[in-house]
């Protein structure tokens, strides 16, 4: 039996598991209602669980069957993407006063993390614009 029938036939039963308890939430009283909330939290979290594992069996399937090489030079771009933006953000640009005054615990640690992530996404952006631009002058050239 092949992967793709077997998962037709968890995500089935995953399916019978929830309607089943969807309706002794609705047919139920508050107690009971309360407590099978409980338990469809677990098997929401069980089949995000499941979903996950599989997610990651399938990009370690793909990624040895495509071109590793490729797939490692794009991924090494990225994380020196993230460093480069984590060396450019300070952290100290920020008055963290009135955020202690309402009681919120604001690090430069955090300033310094969240000015990577907004110098990667700038980064990031700045690539995807050049980068279709250069294809859409590219293609105009060739014409």
């Amino acid at each position: 039996m092949g992967l793709h029938k077997v998962l037709k036939i968890v995500a089935f039963a995953l399916a019978i598991i929830g309607a089943i308890f969807a309706l002794m939430i609705m047919s139920g009283d508050d107690e009971t209602a309360a407590g099978m909330s409980g338990n469809m939290l677990y098997i929401a979290y069980i089949v995000l669980g499941i979903v996950l594992l599989l997610v990651f069996l399938f990009v370690i399937k793909g990624l040895f069957a495509g071109n590793i090489k490729k797939t490692l030079l794009t991924v090494g771009a990225f994380a020196l993407i993230l460093v480069i933006a984590f060396g450019m953000s300070s952290g100290t640009d920020l008055d963290l006063t009135p955020f202690h005054e309402k009681g919120l615990d604001i690090t430069e640690a955090d300033s310094k993390t969240v000015g990577a992530g907004l110098n990667a996404f700038y980064i990031l952006a700045v690539l995807a614009i050049g980068s279709m631009l250069y294809g859409g002058a590219k293609k105009l050239i060739n014409r």
